[in-house]
C-alpha cells in the first residue's frame, strides 16, 4: 500500500506547521520585552492504577510537586489550554478536577505563561458511571454512563468553581458519547434491542434538545476522536465524519474499504497539526486515516507484538508512539505508515488478562516522551530527538494513567 498523506496540500500543510512552530519558537527567543524571560515549564498529571490518588510531577525538574488524594483510580483528561485536568473516576461515581497551576494568555505576537502551585479543586461533577470526557468548540462534554443526560460546561466556568452546566438529554442511560458544540451537541443513539450493548448511531440536537436532521447509522459505535476541523466517531463499518456547516453540525460516513482484512477501530486519537486519525485495528496493528482521501486513506501499520497504548506527539506533527507487550517504545512516522525509532524500555508486559491491568501509558512533554512503568513504580524519560532514555523517576505505587502540560511563554514576574 502506498504511503498516506503524500497529497501536496498535506504536505504543504505540514510544512506549514513544521515552519511555523520553528519561527513560535524562534520568535519567542528573540522578542525584545526588557527584562521578561522565556519560561518553560512542563508538568505531569499521574494516576495510581490502585489507590485513589494523582501526583503533580515537574517534568523538568523530576520532582513531585503534589498528590491529591481522590475517590478512586481515575482516567485522566487534560483540557485544550492544560490549565485543567479532569480525573473521571467511574466507579466512584466522580469526576475531580485539578487546577495544574500553568496558564498561557494569548497575545498574538506571544504568550505570556503564568506558573502557580497546582490545586484540586473544591468542585466535583457526581453522576452514576462517569465515563467520556470531550472537549470541542469551547465546550467540553461529560458523559456518564448510567444517567439519561450528559452535561455540558466551560472549562472557564469549572476553574472558577462556579460552573455553568447544560444538561443534554439521551433516549436512555448507555455506554455513549456526546460531542458539544456552540449551539448543538452530537449524542449516540442508543441499540434500541439492549441498551447495554454499544450505540447503533448518532444524532444531532439542537440547544434546546430537538433533532436536527435525520439520526446516522454507526452499529458498534465506541472510540471518538477530534483532529483540525473534523470530529469521528469509529463504527464497526468506519468512522463518523462530523464537520461544521454554517453553524451546524453536519455528519458523514466514511466506510472501511475492501482492502482492510475484516476488523474495526474502537479507540481513535487526533492528529494535531496534521489531520489525521490514529486507531486500533486488531491487537498488533494500526489504523491511520486520512480522511480527505476516502477509501484511499486508510492504511494500517503492522507492530511487532500486541498493542499497549499509543499517543500522538502534539508538538512534532509528523510524529506518534506506540507502546508494545515486548517492553518496546517506538516511534511512528505519520506521514509514511512507517516505525522509524523504537527502544526497548520496560519488562515484556502481557496484553493477556484484565483490559485494565495496570500497563504502561504515555505522554509527550516538550521534547521528552514519558511512559509509566507501573510495575517497577517507574516514570521513563525519552529524549525524543536521540530516542533514549535519559532519567527515570521512582514514583511509589502502581503510575498509569498520565497527561503533560506545559509549553514555553514570557514570564513578567522578576
Amino acid at each position: 500500500m502506498t504511503p498516506m498523506f503524500v497529497g501536496k496540500a498535506l504536505t504543504a500543510l505540514a510544512f506549514a506547521v513544521g515552519s511555523a512552530a520553528v519561527q513560535a519558537h524562534d520568535h519567542a527567543h528573540s522578542h525584545d520585552h526588557g527584562d521578561d524571560e522565556n519560561v518553560t515549564a512542563w508538568r505531569l498529571v499521574v494516576a495510581d492504577q490502585q489507590d485513589a490518588v494523582v501526583h503533580v510531577i515537574d517534568a523538568k525538574e523530576k520532582s513531585l510537586l503534589d498528590t491529591f488524594e481522590l475517590e478512586g483510580p481515575a482516567a485522566l483528561h487534560r483540557t485544550r489550554s492544560g490549565e485543567a485536568v479532569f480525573a473521571v473516576q467511574g466507579a466512584a461515581n466522580t469526576v475531580s478536577v485539578i487546577n495544574t497551576g500553568i496558564a498561557f494568555h494569548d497575545h498574538g505576537d506571544h504568550a505570556d505563561i503564568e506558573v502557580a502551585d497546582p490545586a484540586l479543586l473544591s468542585t466535583v461533577l457526581e453522576g452514576e458511571r462517569p465515563a467520556h470526557f470531550i472537549e470541542r468548540q469551547g465546550y467540553i462534554a461529560q458523559w456518564f454512563d448510567g444517567e439519561d443526560e450528559a452535561r455540558l460546561f466551560t472549562e472557564s466556568s469549572l476553574l472558577a468553581d462556579s460552573p455553568e452546566i447544560r444538561a443534554v438529554p439521551v433516549e436512555a442511560a448507555h455506554h455513549g458519547v456526546a460531542v458539544p458544540f456552540h449551539q448543538h451537541a452530537v449524542v449516540t443513539v442508543v441499540n434500541p434491542e439492549d441498551a447495554s450493548q454499544r450505540p447503533v448511531g448518532a444524532k444531532v440536537l439542537d440547544s434546546d434538545g430537538h433533532l436536527v436532521g435525520d439520526e446516522v447509522a454507526c452499529p458498534g459505535l465506541h472510540g471518538s476522536a477530534g483532529s483540525g476541523s473534523l470530529y469521528a466517531l469509529a463504527c464497526h463499518t468506519g468512522l463518523l465524519l462530523i464537520a461544521t456547516e454554517n453553524g451546524t453540525p453536519q455528519i458523514t460516513h466514511l466506510p472501511y474499504p475492501s482492502s482492510l482484512p475484516e476488523g474495526s477501530a474502537s479507540t481513535l486519537l487526533g492528529g494535531t497539526g496534521l489531520q489525521y486519525f490514529l486507531g486500533n485495528y486488531g491487537p498488533d496493528r494500526v489504523l491511520l486515516v486520512d480522511p480527505t482521501e476516502g477509501e484511499e486513506g486508510f492504511q494500517l501499520v503492522q507492530l511487532p507484538t500486541r498493542r499497549v497504548h499509543f499517543a500522538v506527539d502534539p508538538i512534532r506533527a509528523r510524529f506518534a508512539y506506540v507502546f508494545t507487550e515486548d517492553g518496546q517504545l517506538h516511534q511512528l512516522d505519520v506521514l509514511n505508515g512507517e516505525l522509524t525509532q523504537s527502544l526497548r524500555l520496560t519488562e515484556p508486559y502481557s496484553m493477556d488478562g484484565h483490559w485494565n491491568d495496570p500497563r504502561p501509558r504515555i505522554a509527550v512533554a516538550g521534547n521528552q516522551v514519558v511512559v509509566t512503568d507501573p510495575q517497577a513504580e517507574t516514570l521513563h524519560f525519552i529524549d525524543i530527538e536521540t530516542f533514549k532514555q535519559v532519567e527515570e523517576m521512582t514514583l511509589e505505587g502502581q503510575p498509569f494513567n498520565i497527561v503533560a502540560v506545559g509549553g514555553t511563554g514570557i514570564s513578567h514576574d522578576h
